[in-house]
């Protein structure tokens, strides 16, 4: 959550248009809609849109894992899809990589499965898989390298996930 103020926008492209007694109208890509206070709005999206939205399969590896190819800021990186992850996680080279400063993120102590390690939490200009690229993910720069990055929840709680067998689907939320 984030205070925004008429005539300002976020980071996502949402503007606030106006706001009155009960509700708020915003532009979403183009569109206004008028959010009233209490209705819970999980997603903007127009009728028919959701059969549109950038969507992504993965298919599962013979371990079961999901891994696929894609982009942090522009570079190049291996994901491993990990709902146990809170945020994107990556380590030192694909960060350098990546151009991202993580000497200016906050500095954190992460417990992993080989044990405690200096990590910097950070925020990700995009992080593109398929056709689908969000903005501003929440991340964290393990102090050592990884042989993969993992894509954690700070990006899928952005999709809509379903499992159809050896295969996950992904569908852009917002």
């Amino acid at each position: 959550p984030r205070a925004v103020g008429v005539g300002s926008g976020t980071p996502e492209g949402v503007r606030i248009i106006g706001v009155d007694g009960d509700s708020a109208t915003v532009d979403v890509d183009g569109r206004r809609v008028r959010l009233v206070v209490g209705q819970h709005a999980v997603n903007v999206v127009a009728v028919g849109a959701a059969e549109r939205a950038p969507t992504i399969t993965i298919q599962a590896d013979g371990r079961g894992q999901f891994r696929t190819a894609g982009t942090i800021n522009g570079a190049a990186v291996q994901f491993v899809v990990d709902t146990g992850a809170t945020f994107v996680s990556l380590g030192r080279s694909d960060a350098l990589k990546a151009g991202v400063d993580f000497t200016k993120g906050e500095p954190a102590m992460m417990q992993t499965a080989n044990g405690v390690i200096r990590a910097w939490r950070v925020v990700l200009d995009t992080v593109r898989v398929g056709n689908v690229t969000l903005r501003n993910v929440d991340g964290v720069v393990q102090a050592n390298d990884m042989p993969f990055a993992l894509l954690g929840m700070s990006f899928l709680n952005r999709m809509e996930m379903r499992r159809d067998g050896t295969v996950l689907l992904l569908r852009q939320r917002y």
